[in-house]
């Protein structure tokens, strides 16, 4: 969802997943499950991914080349689904932590944060409210 890819109905996924995502993915993938609330119709889940920036991907970093640098991304996915069938997926992750990690975006006078968003997602004991005092020096 930050950067508006995807698709909207099964002709779309399908060339949506088989060209642009599951293609692309980097073999060092890896992904901790938080947590996950199952509804009625639904399900959400919260993860932390972890891989290397070294395929083009365009669902994520739409025309950034690969850059070789580690990210590690606390992420939300909300699957609805009709009868037995996936209706929508929607997956929600702060992309400037991403931009962060793979040096597109300098933190210098930002409010934003790298992988440290993901590691306190795994970790509650990290410190919080870093950015406020930062802010307040």
């Amino acid at each position: 969802m930050p950067v508006i890819t995807g698709g909207r109905n099964r002709a779309e996924f399908r060339r949506f997943y088989s060209t642009y995502f599951i293609p692309t993915l980097p073999a060092d993938r890896g992904i901790v499950e938080v947590s996950r609330t199952i509804g009625v119709d639904s399900l959400a889940f919260e993860f932390v991914a972890t891989f290397t920036h070294t395929t083009d991907m365009a669902w994520m970093l739409p025309g950034v080349s690969p850059t070789g640098k580690r990210i590690e991304l606390a992420a939300v996915g909300v699957v609805q689904f009709e009868g037995d069938k996936i209706a929508s997926e929607q997956i929600y992750w702060d992309q400037a932590s991403v931009l962060v990690q793979i040096g597109l975006l300098q933190r210098d006078r930002l409010p934003v944060v790298g992988a440290e968003a993901a590691r306190k997602v795994l970790d509650p004991s990290l410190p919080s409210n870093e950015l406020i005092k930062q802010a307040n020096t």
